[in-house]
Parts: structure tokens; sequence; C-alpha cells
């Protein structure tokens, strides 16, 4: 009972946080202060305040809260536990009781936060549940008024964070309720929870509104039909990781095979994700005429970006700290920021995007801080307190970098997404809105479910070069290698690069400074273990391998 008195308070901490609304619809609102017949009263307020939260909570301001723009939450164990990004340890700096160091070398038990993350999501699941019940109640006491889009949303958002709790975690619970027993929170095979994700996605799809969810207005920053197409591609392209219950034997279903109702046809996993791909491109969604454009300070209005997590500086609390982590002390100062000089990307993603060769991705300077740094705007050099210019060496890189003469210097930084010289709270509170979803992800997973389902071609080969040729690059004859590829160049630090080699069964390999560990090779490492209270409350047993 101890583990449902500490769900309970999770959420009713959750509930507390309610919002504004129309396009402020992600602001704080002190509706804690209501009785409920007044933030319950009217459809308007039912939305705001029982979405409200949720909606706010996809971002985050406090560490292993939200899905991207926070420290030590989701973002973090799908991107430095890859061969994409490493943080170092650089002398007294970043060692932080070796959690980083363990992290990229998969040693997922020493790793601290892992349960705060778990907690964040479920708290959020139970969120989704409490709002269901007061949808619920309030359609009971309104029959006349309709309430269908909120249900969707609600089942939505639900799915969203089960999705990712899943592709975690592989085994979780599957609760309706915002108080469940002790008897609801078992811990479900992960193929019971990747079919109830599809299931639920499937169902509210067309409930929900065609709206752009990106841009400004009603919908900005909510779940919309785009965003469930998006969500239905992405975990069906993973369907065979997913529909594996046992990560460890080495062997997995066969997607070809697997058979999904998709607009009253049935169509093998490839196909399916090929036809929510196509919905997307339909609803008008096309390439932004820069890369860059997508990472601007007024990002939001990008015709390629499906859902985002909204930025402010006045308006909103949610934080963006990947870039405050990585930049090197002197260079963000003269950007007028603070950095902690940090993250970096490893030699093999420096590999990937030609550094050092005649051959250099034309993404290489937009995603990444190399050699010689100037300050934005000014282009004047940065220097060290030395007096000499700043210069990061990437190949210089390693797990710890110590009493190295590229201690505080090693490795490309984060770039991506603009500087904000507006920016405040040493950077991290800014205008730029966090990309969670966009149409360049929707083209190549089209790509590789075409070449999964046995069809390389001009199609295949179209949908991959229209990402390259956006990118100003040659074109290429699309292969699932060359897919991956792409998807390091494009996706960089957004979060992908986890789920990407796991689908692709390069997770586990040794790479920059990292051994392949006993339990990669026993495919342990796939999942991250369960949260000791989880276990204790539902009397269930730890993942493999920890």
């Amino acid at each position: 009972m101890i583990n449902r008195h500490i769900l309970s308070y999770s959420l009713l901490l959750a509930l507390s946080l309610l919002l504004g609304a129309c396009d402020k619809f992600l602001e704080d609102d002190p509706t804690d202060r209501l009785p409920a017949d007044e933030a319950y009263s009217t459809l308007s307020d039912l939305r705001l305040n029982a979405l409200g939260a949720i909606y706010r909570n996809i971002g985050g301001s406090s560490d292993s809260q939200g899905l991207q723009g926070t420290a030590r939450g989701v973002w973090d164990l799908n991107t430095f536990s890859t061969d994409e990004a490493i943080i170092p340890t650089r002398g007294a700096d970043w060692y932080d009781g070796g959690i980083w160091q363990n992290l990229f070398l998969h040693r997922f038990g020493n790793v601290d936060f892992t349960g705060d993350t778990w907690n964040y999501l479920f708290k959020e699941v139970l969120a989704c549940n409490r709002a269901l019940e007061r949808i619920g109640e309030y359609a009971a006491a309104h029959p006349t008024e309709d309430v269908t889009l909120l249900k969707a949303e609600a089942r939505a958002l639900r799915a969203m964070f089960l999705f990712y709790a899943m592709d975690l975690y592989g085994r979780v619970p599957l609760f309706t309720s915002s108080n469940p027993a002790v008897q609801d929170i078992q811990l479900q095979p992960r193929s019971v929870t990747f079919k109830h994700i599809v299931s639920e996605l499937q169902d509210v799809e067309y409930d929900l509104t065609n709206e752009r969810s990106s841009q400004l207005g009603e919908y900005y920053g909510r779940v919309t039909r785009p965003v469930v197409q998006f969500l239905l591609a992405k975990v069906l392209l993973n369907a065979e990781v997913y529909a594996d219950d046992d990560w460890t034997d080495g062997e997995h279903p066969d997607g070809a095979a697997m058979m999904w109702p998709v607009d009253g046809e049935r169509l093998n996993t490839w196909q399916a994700v090929e036809t929510y791909c196509g919905k997307i491109e339909a609803s008008g969604y096309v390439l932004a005429d820069d890369f860059a454009d997508n990472f601007s300070i007024s990002n939001e209005e990008s015709p390629e970006l499906i859902f985002t997590i909204p930025m402010d500086i006045y308006n909103y609390s949610n934080r963006f700290t990947q870039q405050f982590r990585s930049l090197h002390y002197n260079h963000a100062a003269a950007l007028g920021l603070n950095g902690e000089n940090g993250p970096c990307a490893t030699i093999e993603a420096m590999r990937t995007f030609g550094y050092g060769t005649d051959d250099v991705d034309y993404r290489l300077g937009l995603t990444y801080y190399v050699d010689e740094v100037y300050a934005e705007k000014s282009f004047t050099p940065v220097t060290l307190d030395d007096g000499s210019p700043l210069v990061y060496y990437p190949m210089q890189v390693a797990l710890d970098v110590s009493n190295t003469a590229w201690e505080k210097t090693a490795g490309a930084r984060m770039h991506k997404y603009e500087i904000d010289l507006a920016a405040m709270s040493d950077g991290q509170l800014r205008r730029n809105d966090l990309v969670l979803f966009r149409l360049a992800d929707v083209l190549l997973m089209h790509c590789e479910a075409l070449l999964r389902d046995g069809r390389p071609g001009a199609e295949a080969d179209g949908l991959l070069n229209r990402v390259r040729d956006r990118a100003h690059m040659e074109p290429r004859t699309a292969t699932l290698d060359l897919v991956l590829e792409e998807r390091m160049l494009e996706l960089a630090w957004e979060g992908w690069r986890r789920n990407d080699l796991i689908r692709y069964g390069q997770f586990t390999r040794s790479y920059t400074d990292r051994p392949q560990l006993e339990a990669d090779v026993k495919g342990y490492t796939l999942v991250f273990p369960i949260p000791g209270e989880t276990l204790t409350a539902c009397g269930s047993e730890q993942n493999p391998g920890y």
C-alpha cells in the first residue's frame, strides 16, 4: 500500500500545476485554489484544468522532468547511452559519482536517475487517468456537451507516456485509475503494452483535429491527429523490438508477419508504417527550406514541425539545458550566457559527419561547434583565460580526458538550436520551441519501412534524398545502413539515437572508449532497470541482468 500512496501523492502534485488558455495554454493558472465545481464548471475549464498540467509537464523546469530539455531524464537516457554523445570526466568536473561514465558504459544499475525518470512518466500516466475521470464526470453531468476531443487527447497523451516508458524499461504496468490498487500495477510483458499503445492511438486518431500543434493558436502544444499518426509510425517501426518479450535470447519476431488493421485494411507492420507516414505528408507538412529553420528562435513558423515543447521567456517555465550544459564556460560567457562545459559528440558522430575529410556534411556546422569558435553576431574569436583562442578538439574526446592538454576543450559541442541572445536563466529559458516530432523523421521512417518490406527502388531513394537535398548533399541509393547514418546526420541531439540503434541491433556494440560488456552481449542492457520501490509494491522480478 505504500506505493499506492506515493502514486496518489504524485497525482495530486501534478494536478496542482494548472494552466491558462488558448495560445497561453501552457501558462500557470492557480486553479489548485479553486473548488472543483468552479475548476470544471464549463467545457473550456475542463480542458484547461484537466489537461493543462499534463501538457505543461511534457517539458520541465527541474531534473528528470519532461521528455526533453532538462537533465537526468528521458533525453539523457536516450542520448548519453549511445554512440552519438558523451559526457567526459574533465578533471574535477563531470564525474558526479560516476553516473555519466556508467550511463555511457551501459552500467545502468549504477545510474541513479533511472528511477526518477520512471516516476516522472508514471506521474503523467496517473494525471491522464485522473483527467479521463474528470472528463467522464463532466460528461455525466452535461450529457448534451461533446467531450470526445478532450477524451481523445487524454488517451493519446497517456499512450505517449506509456510509449516512452515501454521503450526505456520494457515491462511497465497498465492501469486506468488515478488511484490504482496494488494488483493494478503489475508489470506487463512488453508485447502486451505495445499492442495496447497501438490500439489506444488507433482508437483516438479520428477523434482528434487535423490542426497543426506546432503553430501558435488554439492547438499550440496539444496532441492533434498528425501527432498520433507520428507516434503510430514510430511505435510500429520498432515492432520487432516491442513485440519481443525476451530481449536476451538473440531472437525477435518478424515485422512482416505481424498484421494490423488500418482504415479497414489488414497491413503488415511496414505497410502500416508507410500508411501513417503518408497520412502526415498528405496533411500538408513539408520540409522547411533550410535545416536551421527548425531550430530558430521563431521555429513555430516551420512547416515541418509536428509536435514541440512550447518555449517562451515570460510565459512558460520549461527549460532547455542541453546547450547550457555543453558549451565551454568562456564560449557561453561570450554569448552573455552561462555554460557547464560538459556534453559533446563522440568520435563516431564526427566520423559520420565527415569531420576532417573532404566530404563534410553540410549539417556539421549547424549541429556542432568545432575547432575555433566565435561569438554570435559579432564573429569575434572566443578566448581562454590566458588570451589564446578557444578551440574545440572533436577527435580528442574520451570517457575521461582529465590531465590531458584538452581536458576542458575535447569534443564538438552542441549547436543545433539558434542562440537566443535574449535568453534568461543562464540561457535555459529561451524562445526556441523544443523539437519532438518533425517531417524529416517521417520521411526517413517511411524510407526505412519500404526497405524493411523488401521494396528498395525509386520511392525509397526519393524519400532519403529529399532529406539529403535539403541539406545540400549528394543523392544516395537507399539502404538500411545509409538510413541509419542519415538519421544521425539529420536528427542528432533530438533524442532518438538509442531507439534507432536498438532497432538496428547496434546499441550494444563497442564504440568510442566503450567496450562491450557481458551484459551487452546477453542483451540485458537493451532496457533499463525497474525502480526497486515498484518491484516491492507489485512483487515483480527485476529486468534480467540487474
